[in-house]
């Protein structure tokens, strides 16, 4: 790989990575997220099991659109 894709390889990655730090960051401001009907929660004495399973697949299904329509070039 010459060297000046890979310097454009490592500006994308790290760029992806700021973008999904705050996603990250912003997602615990969002009340619903995680709390969907469909998410598994399991509580009992000295254990807890948390699923998000509803809230996976609506995070794959944007994330699928969004790449869908703006990844193509």
């Amino acid at each position: 790989m010459p060297l000046p894709s890979f310097g454009k390889l490592l500006v994308v990655a790290g760029l992806f990575l700021v973008v999904l730090g705050i996603v990250f960051m912003a997602a615990g401001k969002v009340p619903f997220l995680g709390r969907l009907p469909g998410d598994i929660s399991i509580q009992r004495d000295h254990f807890s099991f948390y699923f998000p399973l509803t809230t996976c697949l609506i995070l794959s299904l944007v994330f699928s659109l969004f790449f869908r329509f703006f990844g193509r070039k």
